[in-house]
């Protein structure tokens, strides 16, 4: 197979999975090595096309997303909530950040699209007995998500407030 027509049938794999597809099972599916399909993917993004490397694999956002940037508030016990009502409403939680009074921005991609990503994130917070980030800052902190229409993100800040999280939209 050429590689002009593995970098299409790429990205009709992509677009096709409702989950993130390793490199792994690409490499499987297409007989190469994992480095030729990093190489490929590379060159995909360079000829914008919209793909995103999670810690899961690969996801292709088409078309390209809206994003909006949500400041919440919330105790520790609420995370799960707070990460179901956006996921819920059709959001993809992107990252978390904080604004810190000494160290500035402190951001961490996030990449949660579902219930069980949401239920993985959580429990790897109990399992490793982690603190979250809006420890740092009285339980204040931003999640930029991104959904394919305006309208998903108005279902997400609609949501948010209802739950009393939001504090304001950027």
């Amino acid at each position: 197979m050429k590689k002009q027509q593995r970098q299409a049938d790429i990205v009709k794999t992509l677009r096709s999975s409702r989950e993130p597809v390793s490199g792994t099972a690409l490499s499987e599916i297409f007989q190469v090595s994992r480095q030729s399909i990093v190489q490929d993917i590379a060159l995909l993004k360079a000829a914008h096309f919209n793909i995103i490397s999670t810690n899961k694999g690969y996801i292709i956002v088409d078309p390209p997303p809206r994003e909006k940037i949500f400041k919440v508030s919330h105790n520790h016990e609420e995370i799960g909530d707070e990460l179901y009502t956006i996921v819920d409403a059709g959001g993809f939680v992107r990252d978390v950040y904080v604004l810190h009074d000494i160290y500035g921005k402190i951001q961490v991609d996030l990449f949660l699209a579902t219930r069980a990503d949401v239920d993985a994130f959580v429990a790897g917070l109990k399992e490793k007995k982690t603190s979250p980030l809006m420890k740092l800052t009285d339980t204040v902190h931003y999640h930029t998500v991104e959904a394919v229409s305006d309208s998903i993100l108005a279902a997400v800040e609609k949501s948010l407030t209802e739950k009393g999280y939001l504090i304001s939209v950027g």
